[in-house]
């Protein structure tokens, strides 16, 4: 478990594949003055990603990883995480599985924010599947990373009501606003603040 120190911060590290829209407001919640974390590196998967310019505006440093060799960029990564001493990483839209290796180097440090209620719709196109299964809820979760799909304990969910003129891009809107509400909080639950 993840140990908040007095008032220090804890360091962090944001993965991300597109555009960043739930780093960003992780970013604005580490700038907050109570905010138990700092983030310290942005790590992406894809030099086109958008959020990458948020570590530009923000003065994070950010680093892109190649992930056709799997296996050196996860190296590098623990590398540079160890290099600044990160404590807890968030996966914000990362688009790539994580290897068992290391998870392990992280254990139970590794939080994953998904648009559906897990266990309900792992993996991709959660508001299309949702929407065809006639749900009347759908919704958010942050979970901890284990080395399975979305399958890690989960800490927070929220639900948002599926109306019957969604569809999955709207779904996706509000399923959005309401991730950026809840990463931060599970952030604070999982540090006991």
């Amino acid at each position: 478990m993840v140990q908040s120190i007095g008032t220090k911060k804890i360091k962090c590290a944001v993965l991300i594949s597109g555009t960043g829209s739930n780093l960003k407001s992780l970013i604005q919640f580490s700038k907050k003055k109570n905010s138990p974390i700092s983030i310290e590196l942005i790590i992406s998967d894809n030099f086109k990603s958008k959020g990458l310019q948020l570590g530009k505006i923000y003065k994070i440093s950010n680093k892109v990883f190649n992930f056709k060799k799997k296996i050196v960029a996860e190296k590098k990564m623990i590398y540079e995480m160890k290099n600044k001493k990160i404590k807890l990483i968030c996966l914000a839209g990362f688009m790539k599985i994580l290897s068992k290796e290391f998870i392990k180097n992280f254990k139970g440090k590794i939080l994953n924010i998904h648009p559906s209620l897990l266990p309900k719709y792992k993996g991709l196109n959660t508001h299309q599947r949702a929407i065809l299964n006639k749900e009347k809820y759908s919704g958010c979760t942050v979970h901890f990373v284990n080395s399975k799909l979305d399958s890690g304990k989960i800490i927070l969910q929220k639900k948002v009501r599926i109306s019957n003129s969604d569809t999955a891009k709207s779904l996706a809107k509000k399923i959005l606003s309401q991730e950026h509400k809840l990463y931060p909080k599970a952030i604070r639950k999982i540090l006991n603040l």
